[in-house]
């Protein structure tokens, strides 16, 4: 009779990265690198020599910037960590080290050693809440309606008998409507809530400078304002 091997046990399989980011930003990203790139390249090829070098010196000084502000901000967050990737910073925060995360006219995190952190891929939209609150409004607005149309029209005559009750949508919808980004705060408050005491949510605080960023931009910089000062 042979004995079985002892099997490994099976690690745990990390969780998948939710990833925030800002479609608008996004969208603003595209827009702007390409007029950047179309008129950038343009003064490449058709200016003089002194146009070139200001050409390309703009172009080194401007596109990573207008990438690390626009395309490049998200939030990564799992079971274990959060994961801040700002235009010129990387923060890494275990749940355990976080103490609240903050709504106001921008969106941060709150460590326990009480430095904040601001959420880029998660701007704040004032106009998108008043949207919200009006669509919250309205909504309650027509389930009063329909409260009152079916109380007056129970025995089949009333507006409520006749079907004239409100639109089945909004008024529908149970709870206050939310902006997107406030619903993406909603979730990472409930991340945080569940996970915060976990043992494998503990840790220490990293901050991580993009040097990727800011050596082009430097770089660009100083060429730009060497070039303006010899001619």
């Amino acid at each position: 009779m042979t004995t079985p091997e002892h099997q490994p046990p099976t690690p745990d399989p990390v969780s998948k990265d939710r990833v925030y980011r800002s479609p608008m930003g996004i969208g603003g990203g595209v827009a702007l690198l390409a007029i950047t790139l179309w008129l950038g390249v343009d003064a490449l090829v058709r200016g003089e020599s002194r146009t070139q070098w200001l050409a390309l010196a703009a172009l080194i000084l401007i596109v990573p910037l207008a990438a690390a502000f626009t395309l490049r901000p998200a939030v990564y967050a799992n079971e274990d960590r959060l994961r801040i990737r700002n235009p010129l910073r990387v923060i890494v925060l275990p749940w355990g080290q976080i103490a609240a995360l903050r709504s106001g006219y921008s969106n941060e995190v709150v460590a326990k050693s009480g430095t904040r952190f601001q959420l880029w891929a998660v701007p704040v939209s004032l106009r998108a809440r008043k949207k919200a609150a009006r669509r919250t409004a309205r909504a309650a607005s027509e389930r009063s309606a329909a409260a009152r149309g079916e109380r007056s029209g129970r025995g089949g005559l009333g507006a409520g008998g006749l079907g004239f009750g409100a639109p089945r949508g909004e008024a529908d919808v149970d709870g206050p409507m939310r902006a997107e980004t406030d619903k993406v705060m909603d979730d990472l408050r409930g991340l945080l809530e569940h996970r915060e005491k976990a043992e494998s949510a503990q840790g220490e605080v990293t901050v991580r400078w993009a040097y990727e960023v800011m050596g082009p931009a430097v770089a660009g910089a100083v060429l730009l304002v060497i070039l303006l000062m010899v001619s």
